[in-house]
């Protein structure tokens, strides 16, 4: 059986998807699978790759292809932005490699599989393009559209709430419309026996005109809350429908009018009208939680609300402009839990992007919490950004028990999931554990790409690094943009031995970011891959090394990097370093990381095994 074997039935299932449809695309692919020779193989893969370029040429170019070379019009096609990024990145690594008889002393076998890896991706999104779908995945609902029952099983219990259009007079006020989608959505969630999709999901059909159907698809729930908000000064007038997913039925429609100060008042009715309309019964403490007031002062709720649209930009700009409103809410309404817990988040988003990484800001931090506990002593948010500061400032041990804390308070929230599965998974070693939390997480958060590369981790711990490959590739393919995606997915490409694959994907990263932290940390991990000590070596600058020094995570792939060269001495230095950030992970250490096997044999690593299994067997999480 050939290397590339389960590359070659990835495309078989695409041949048949296309079968009559494309008839160009699938000649050319019918002789791919069918080719028992690796020449043919990038032959014919180059050829179907030609056949998608001319039908992009015309249809997005508007023009014949003619005898234009393949890269010139991928380069054109990029540069209009014809075509998503990361299908130009594998566009041009199919083009280069595939070259046919260019050099055949330089051909290694080696080549086929990321070009096979490249024109699946290519098809696929091209399938999409031309709005075709892909044999043995569900039809578009529109085929069935006959039928007024779905033949897949949703959850009976299960919800998404749209979120709220805009419809004030002033389209400045969707702060408000997006900040009652959340409210209710953290009533719902206090509902145990109701699965409720969270914001980060919830907030990619902002905008889209997804049909219901598509909707409870995607995401897999039973019911759909869609309403909208209109604002004009002191006065709301609110609507909101639930709609049943199986029938595309309205089960139940409401206006609401009012002031700013009825906002709680209809939010919790709004709650409760789903309840009753799914026939659950409310248990005294889940009454208890929707019927509480989420702040006293309506003032610092719309301070708090404006602030955090800003927020979820994570842009430089907007940063500063959530800063400043929160800052101007203190000065002026007062100190509130709320409006600290809103900066302590901007503080943690400007160190932890690199925007501003100066220690004030982490000092800036820790004041915005202790004002938190003194308002709260039991805030889940504090206890987030508290989970938060030790992993920068301490370590991912004692991280570990605030964000287990704040998981108690709140084991809806979808971000403090992924901190506790990281730090389990990764830092402490006890895999098992996070099994459940990746299950829920996946289930109400399932279109949060991040969520893919937790799922990743939890592989690569059971050492199964093709899942784990598999996984980041998911997480790359839907943040195609996200510098960190995409370093990850170079990085385990080369760590699932498609060397080529991962040298080309740098090389166009790097081309693409030549400034980027992520870049240059690239650039060194593809000379370390190739064993390459003198090109190597110059890279482990001081900037990237400063960086790896101070951070929860890093500093473990550094000693990776060291390793893989053969530097023992400054692997071990590193991998010291890691343990003094929390990693505590025995059986990764002692067992599965494949790289650190070249160091096992020290003593100075055997020593150091002493101290992480007796921390690993004594921790109690």
């Amino acid at each position: 059986m050939s290397i590339w074997s389960a590359e070659i039935k990835e495309l078989e299932k695409l041949f048949a998807s296309i079968k009559g449809r494309l008839p160009d695309l699938e000649k050319e692919l019918g002789r791919l699978i069918k080719a028992d020779d690796e020449n043919m193989i990038l032959l014919y893969s180059r050829r179907c790759l030609e056949v998608i370029i001319t039908d992009l040429c015309e249809c997005e170019l508007k023009r014949d292809r003619g005898t234009e070379p393949l890269k010139g019009i991928i380069d054109k096609l990029n540069k209009e932005k014809k075509v998503p990024s990361h299908i130009i990145t594998s566009m041009h690594g199919l083009n280069e490699l595939s070259t046919y008889g260019a050099h055949p002393k330089e051909f290694d076998p080696e080549q086929v599989k990321p070009v096979l890896i490249n024109l699946d991706i290519i098809i696929k999104w091209y399938l999409k393009y031309r709005d075709l779908f892909i044999a043995g995945k569900p039809e578009p609902v529109e085929a069935n559209y006959e039928s007024k029952q779905r033949t897949i099983s949703l959850p009976e219990k299960s919800i998404i709430v749209l979120p709220f259009e805009n419809f004030s007079p002033d389209p400045d006020q969707e702060y408000f419309s997006d900040g009652l989608t959340e409210e209710i959505i953290t009533d719902l969630s206090y509902i145990e026996d109701l699965l409720v999709i969270s914001r980060s999901s919830a907030m990619t059909f902002k905008g889209t005109k997804s049909t219901i159907k598509e909707i409870t698809s995607k995401v897999n729930v039973r019911y759909i809350l869609e309403g909208s908000v209109r604002k004009a000064g002191n006065n709301l007038r609110i609507t909101a429908q639930l709609i049943d997913g199986l029938s595309d039925s309205h089960i139940w429609a409401e206006k609401y009018s009012g002031t700013l100060d009825d906002i709680f008042d209809i939010q919790e009715k709004v709650s409760r009208s789903i309840a009753n309309a799914l026939k659950l019964k409310l248990s005294p403490e889940e009454n208890k939680k929707i019927a509480e007031y989420k702040v006293d002062n309506l003032q610092v709720y719309e301070c708090y609300l404006r602030a955090k649209q800003d927020l979820w930009k994570y842009t430089e700009d907007s940063l500063a402009r959530a800063e400043q409103n929160l800052k101007n809410g203190l000065k002026i309404l007062g100190e509130h839990e709320l409006l600290y817990t809103g900066l302590g988040q901007v503080y943690f988003q400007f160190y932890d992007s690199g925007i501003r990484q100066e220690e004030e800001y982490l000092n800036k931090l820790k004041e915005c919490i202790i004002k938190i506990f003194k308002y709260n002593p039991n805030s889940a948010n504090g206890f987030q950004l508290s989970g938060l500061l030790k992993l920068k400032k301490e370590n991912a041990l004692k991280a570990y028990r605030d964000f287990k804390r704040a998981f108690e308070l709140n084991p809806s929230d979808t971000e403090t999931m992924l901190w506790l599965i990281y730090i389990l998974s990764f830092h402490i070693g006890r895999n098992s554990l996070t099994v459940p939390i990746i299950k829920k997480a996946f289930e109400i958060d399932p279109l949060n790409p991040v969520i893919n590369c937790f799922s990743a981790q939890y592989y690569y711990m059971e050492g199964k690094i093709d899942k784990a490959f598999e996984s980041f590739k998911k997480w790359y393919e839907m943040s195609p943009d996200s510098i960190v995606a995409s370093w990850y997915y170079a990085m385990f490409m080369g760590w699932n031995n498609d060397y080529q694959g991962a040298y080309c994907f740098i090389d166009h990263f790097c081309q693409k970011n030549p400034e980027n932290l992520f870049s240059k940390v690239l650039l060194l991990f593809k000379y370390c891959l190739q064993h390459n000590k003198e090109a190597a070596l110059p890279l482990f600058t001081e900037e990237i090394k400063q960086a790896g020094w101070n951070d929860y995570g890093f500093s473990w792939y550094i000693s990776n990097y060291y390793a893989m060269i053969e530097e023992k001495d400054e692997s071990l230095k590193w991998l010291e370093r890691a343990v003094e950030w929390g990693l505590i992970n025995y059986p990764l250490l002692y067992e599965i990381d494949p790289i650190i096997e070249k160091v096992r044999g020290e003593e100075r690593f055997k020593k150091l095994m002493e101290r992480v299994k007796y921390e690993w067997e004594n921790f109690e999480v």
